[in-house]
Formats: C-alpha cells, sequence, structure tokens
C-alpha cells in the first residue's frame, strides 16, 4: 500500500519584479538590471488551509531588497 498524500505540499516562490524585468527570452526592456542568477525559494504549505496561490515578502538578491514572492507551479 502507497502512502497518503498528506494536507502538506512543496512550493516554489519567484520573485515578481525580477520576472517582470527580464523576457522570457532573457532579454531586458528599457531597464538596465539584469537578472544574473534565477533565486527561487521553497517552502511548504498546507493546501487544506491554503487553497489560493501563496505570496510572501522574501529578500531578493537580484533586486537587492525585500519584494513580494509568488508560488508557481
Amino acid at each position: 500500500m502507497g502512502k497518503n498524500k498528506g494536507a502538506r505540499i512543496i512550493i516554489t516562490l519567484r520573485c515578481t519584479e525580477c520576472r517582470k524585468r527580464v523576457n522570457d527570452n532573457g532579454k531586458t526592456g528599457s531597464l538596465s538590471k539584469v537578472r544574473t542568477k534565477k533565486i527561487d525559494y521553497t517552502t511548504t504549505k498546507n493546501r487544506r488551509n491554503t487553497p489560493d496561490r501563496v505570496e510572501l515578502k522574501k529578500f531578493c538578491p537580484n533586486c537587492n531588497s525585500h519584494t513580494h514572492h509568488k508560488e508557481i507551479r
């Protein structure tokens, strides 16, 4: 018998400011800052208590400030 998946799942958080700055092909728009590394945070959340996507304020080394990080899938 397999184990039950449970209520807690692992999620990945990514900076919303860096995502706005860099296009999908890696080229920047009019802004001069270039994302050097893709920094993602991983954490867990309870699927029953928070069914929506999580948004937390974390430190982003590319932006060099505390910014909002959203859950990605």
